[in-house]
């Protein structure tokens, strides 16, 4: 296990053998037994047959220190271990093993990872994090689009019963709370126009602040956020609890496709749902317009609708009503991605429920500004 070697130069240790923690009292044994007082230098020499652990990495750094106490230079052949290089990371002490030639370089490079090292690989991790997850987003939709493909070919296969019941899930049972934030949302649009626009008289333009906000923007975009949370949240868990029960596993054991049984009838609804909320939301939001108007600048009913005639242009209620199929599949894409990838446990399921609502607002927020920046240049 342990065999001394003396030379004019020093002491040579060659460690032989098995060295792990059932060989860890006779290995402590035999390093007590060196003796270090007529010796300038150590060499060890690691030979040993098998892994070196953690408890000999433990007794072999301990001896270090002792060696270097003693004022030996101390040398490891071929190289030091890496146990103790895991040791020296946990230990208290870690980093005061060899003083003087390595202490400045150890405190140097700790220095270098904690400020330099550490936040770039982090930064990285959760950059090549996103990409994988935009491209895994991407194999999804494709495989929806291959699907809806084989679909259209053989109807039967839309699954039109689950559609319809994903369609009453997401978007009748939404109208009531659709409906009344796109309402409370126009009142408080209405209400600050007009306080600001009666300070230079312009108390009617407040039916153009309603009409163009609402239906350009805050009509598809609350409607969007809402049913993300609602709907995409319940997508992710549907399917997350599919997951850990096995559900899943067992169709694709019967020879059924997961994308075609429980993403296509999710997307489709939603893709049918959204545009007819926002309808709904762009009615509710000039209905709470008008009820505004009419109760804090004395705007009548029928002014208020002429008023709302000459503002709107040709291409102002499309501007909204466009955007509403390209949120659903981005809701449901999300959600659906989200559910297929829980593993494991229910406080994953929470998680990435958590993930799919949070995501799923985040893109419709990015793809409505890249939809203003489209709509700018193309003047639509």
């Amino acid at each position: 296990m342990l065999r001394a070697e003396a030379s004019p130069e020093g002491l040579t240790l060659w460690l032989e053998g098995p060295w792990h923690a059932p060989t860890a009292a006779a290995a402590e044994a035999a390093l007590a037994g060196v003796e270090l007082s007529a010796a300038r230098s150590m060499t060890l020499q690691v030979n040993v047959s098998g892994p070196l652990d953690l408890a000999a990495g433990s007794l072999l750094r301990a001896f270090e220190q002792r060696c270097v106490a003693a004022g030996l230079a101390v040398t490891w052949q071929p190289q030091r271990p890496a146990a103790l290089l895991i040791v020296d990371r946990y230990s208290p002490a870690a980093g005061a093993v060899v003083r003087g030639e390595i202490d400045r370089p150890q405190i140097a490079a700790s220095r270098l990872t904690r400020w330099c090292v550490a936040p770039a690989d982090r930064l990285g991790r959760r950059l090549l994090h996103a990409f994988n997850g935009g491209r895994e987003g991407l194999v999804l939709l494709g495989r929806v689009v291959s699907v809806l493909g084989r679909g259209l070919l053989q109807p039967q296969r839309l699954r039109g019963i689950s559609v319809a019941r994903h369609l009453y899930e997401t978007g009748v049972q939404a109208i009531p709370i659709v409906a009344l934030i796109a309402f409370l949302i126009a009142v408080i649009v209405a209400y600050i126009g007009a306080q600001q626009l009666r300070n230079f008289g312009g108390e009617i333009y407040v039916v153009d602040l309603v009409t163009l906000s609402v239906l350009r923007e805050l009509g598809v975009l609350l409607t969007a956020i809402i049913v993300a949370g609602r709907s995409g949240s319940a997508f992710a868990a549907e399917i997350g609890a599919m997951k850990l029960n096995e559900e899943v596993d067992a169709l694709e054991a019967m020879g059924l496709d997961p994308v075609e049984v429980l993403v296509l009838p999710r997307v489709l609804a939603l893709v049918i749902a959204l545009p007819l909320l926002t309808v709904i939301a762009d009615f509710m939001g000039l209905a709470g317009g008008a009820v505004l108007s009419w109760s804090l600048v004395d705007i009548p009913f029928n002014q208020y609708l002429v008023r709302m005639d000459d503002s709107i242009a040709s291409t102002t209620f499309w501007a909204g009503v466009v955007k509403a199929p390209v949120f659903a599949c981005l809701i449901a894409v999300i959600g659906t991605l989200r559910g297929l990838q829980v593993r494991g446990s229910s406080r994953e399921l929470g998680r990435l429920t958590t993930v799919a609502v949070v995501q799923g607002i985040f893109m419709i927020i990015l793809v409505d500004a890249l939809f203003a920046v489209l709509f700018l240049e193309i003047d639509f």
